[in-house]
């Protein structure tokens, strides 16, 4: 018995073998609501230009829709049989309306089809995740705010570096989402265009208006080459490389969360909502949706890999070899969807441990690279002269087991006879954060600017700066900034 959908060239159907291995219905039946709209806009275009009458025309249009609600409510069956969703919407559309259905086929093929169900699913796909990048961006943003203050050790090699503040900390996951953003949208600016019409790889003889199609789904042109068109699958690469940086972005966020809610850290502690406990140790409370998180970037990564893989041996145009292009890339963008929701979550809901924060910003000789900048801007001494200098007095810190603000006046001038009193105003983190208010510093009036200058951008209504909830601190006057 011949195959319907492949006309009179075979005169049996497929090995049960070759059913399983080619069908895709599976998982590309997620494309129903782009099949059906690319559909609908392909049966205007060749009733406007003549090739099918209005009639056959109206009646493709009423039976695409009661296909779509059918789909909407559940009812429809897919049918391994049919392979893909192209052919179980059009197959089930035959029933519905008969021979008129058999004339939307006319000037294009499922090369072009699926290229176009696939573009529009992964531009909205994009507009989705931009719009969750976003909601993550604020509530950073709104985090940071009220934590514009809070003083935490900045880190280098994870280790105690210099103190900031952790409004600062968050806000620098700010900017990162925003080139994520970014990114997501160059791509989605350069998929725009409409393979519709391109047929299976050379056009068509028939009097078509690929602008008009590609105007109609929201296309901003058609593309230009039909060879191209069909085997085209730079939009889902691209995306899928951007989509990595974020998961990347995040993956690092989650691995700081994981650390930071440790009993060894402590500086925050995530809510039951986000975290699990043990089945044999009680006292446990395990930052699973970090984790989780931190773990999505295998799979998303792994997606891009795959993709390339697959289309760098293919010769032009449509392998069959890209079909493998929708599993992973539907995995790849539903985890990082789920990622993004996960993270947004847990941003809203921790609690930070100011006091153990600014105790371990406290610890370490933090504040030694302001002592070198002290010595620079009030004794003129070359920096790598007070950079020496400070050495040894860190070095005299530990031998007396303090912190630098343990150290008395005699002990810095033991040291360096030029020191005088002053030096204690920048010893303290608080001091520290405060002297850094250079453009993109953690200065806490700079973590406000920013924060404010973000929720601008976020919400498109302005946003002035939060006042300073404290005095300001002794970090300015004589041992401050000039």
């Amino acid at each position: 018995m011949s195959n319907k959908m492949w006309g009179g060239r075979f005169a049996t159907g497929p090995d049960a073998i070759m059913e399983e291995i080619n069908a895709s219905i599976g998982f590309d039946q997620r494309l129903f609501r782009q099949d059906i709209a690319g559909s609908i806009a392909h049966a205007t275009m060749l009733s406007e230009t003549g090739i099918l009458t209005q009639q056959d025309r109206d009646s493709i249009v009423a039976g695409l829709s009661d296909v779509l609600a059918e789909i909407e409510s559940g009812s429809f069956t897919f049918s391994r049989a049919l392979e893909d969703i192209h052919m179980n919407v059009e197959s089930r559309l035959r029933e519905k309306i008969g021979d008129a259905a058999g004339r939307l086929h006319t000037a294009r093929s499922r090369n072009d089809q699926v290229a176009t169900d696939f573009k529009l699913y992964v531009r909205d796909t994009i507009d989705t995740l931009v719009v969750q990048v976003h909601a993550l961006q604020l509530a950073l943003v709104t985090r940071a705010e009220e934590e514009a203050e809070t003083i935490m050790p900045g880190f280098t090699h994870l280790q105690s570096a210099q103190p900031v503040t952790f409004g600062h900390h968050l806000l620098a996951y700010v900017e990162m989402l925003g080139r994520d953003a970014g990114r997501l949208l160059d791509a989605r600016k350069r998929l725009n265009e409409s393979p519709l019409g391109s047929a299976a790889l050379a056009g068509t003889p028939y009097p078509i208006d690929r602008h008009m199609t590609a105007e109609k789904l929201g296309f901003d042109r058609p593309t230009a080459n039909s060879l191209d068109a069909v085997s085209d699958r730079d939009f889902i690469l691209e995306t899928l490389a951007a989509a990595s940086i974020c998961a990347m972005h995040l993956s690092r966020f989650a691995e700081e969360m994981v650390i930071w809610s440790s009993a060894q850290f402590g500086f925050i502690r995530l809510s039951d909502k986000f975290t699990t406990g043990s089945s044999i140790m009680p006292q446990k409370r395990n930052p699973d949706a970090a984790e989780l998180v931190r773990a999505k970037i295998g799979r998303i990564l792994g997606a891009l890999t795959s993709l390339l893989v697959v289309m760098k041996g293919l010769p032009l145009a449509y392998s069959k070899d890209m079909q493998e292009d929708k599993e992973v890339a539907f995995d790849a963008l539903d985890s990082l969807s789920l990622s993004l929701a996960a993270m947004t979550g847990m941003v809203g809901d921790l609690t930070a441990n100011r006091e153990r924060m600014r105790a371990s910003a406290s610890a370490g000789f933090s504040t030694a690279t302001d002592i070198a900048d002290w010595l620079v801007r009030q004794l003129n001494i070359p920096f790598r002269d007070a950079h020496h200098i400070t050495g040894q007095i860190v070095a005299l810190a530990e031998q007396k087991g303090t912190g630098l603000e343990g150290l008395t006046i005699e002990d810095f001038k033991f040291i360096d006879q030029r020191i005088d009193s002053r030096i204690h105003k920048v010893l303290t983190v608080e001091a520290s954060v405060a002297a850094r208010q250079s453009y993109g510093g953690t200065a806490p009036a700079n973590v406000l600017v920013q924060a404010a200058r973000w929720k601008t951008l976020l919400t498109g209504q302005p946003h002035e700066p939060r006042p300073l909830s404290k005095k300001k601190s002794s970090g300015h006057g004589d041992g401050g900034v000039e």
